[in-house]
């Protein structure tokens, strides 16, 4: 800082390229890996475990297509289904548990995850995120006194930011201005903005 309270000449241009980077029209900065909910792991836990077991029942089947003797262990499995009754106590047992671990896959696959959290960047050892609607009502309060604007809707994604504006506004300067707004997060990776403008009910007249 310079005296009279003007920024240096370094200390402005370093300013001006975080605000670029963060608009995205700079350098990306570091990776920073999303949030994960638990789910993931343990999505990953079973995948793998029903991956290994159709692998091994695919090879086996296939031994036996091609003239081997089947594994001890199918036949044993095979055996087992054949003669013991459904009122059987381990049968009983290993319904229950299957309907129990479906039931949990179901509550992880309808629970909500972490997919609409944003990282930022971090600060030292400090990491956060951002709701993706928290991001919307942000940069919709920005373009909420611009004239001209009849309806305004904003998708966030992942990777980028879908504005469509309806009426007689120019698109250029809502961009700007959203621009400006995006710069003000700190995002991770910053987003792409898409601005499209449509004109409204009353420019046909």
């Amino acid at each position: 800082m310079s005296a009279g309270g003007e920024p240096a000449p370094g200390e402005a241009a370093t300013r001006a390229g975080g605000a670029a980077t963060a608009a995205g029209d700079g350098p990306q900065p570091g990776k920073v890996r999303r949030p994960r909910a638990p789910r993931a792991v343990v999505a990953a836990i079973v995948a793998t475990v029903l991956l290994v077991l159709a692998g091994a029942l695919l090879y086996d089947v296939i031994a036996v297509r091609a003239g081997y003797p089947t594994r001890r262990w199918r036949a044993r499995i095979a055996e087992e289904l054949a003669t013991r009754h459904l009122d059987y106590l381990w049968a009983l047992v290993g319904a229950g548990a299957a309907v129990l671990l479906g039931g949990v896959l179901l509550w992880l696959a309808l629970a909500p995850g972490l997919g609409r959290w944003l990282p930022l960047r971090p600060h030292g050892d400090t990491g956060a995120a951002i709701d993706r609607a928290g991001i919307g009502h942000l940069l919709a309060d920005r373009v909420a006194g611009l004239q001209g604007i009849d309806q305004l809707r904003i998708r966030i994604s992942r990777r980028r930011v879908r504005v469509t504006l309806i009426g007689a506004v120019d698109p250029v300067s809502v961009q700007r201005q959203l621009r400006d707004e995006l710069a003000r997060v700190t995002l991770a990776r910053p987003l792409r903005l898409d601005v499209r403008a449509a004109p409204g009910a009353g420019a046909a007249g």
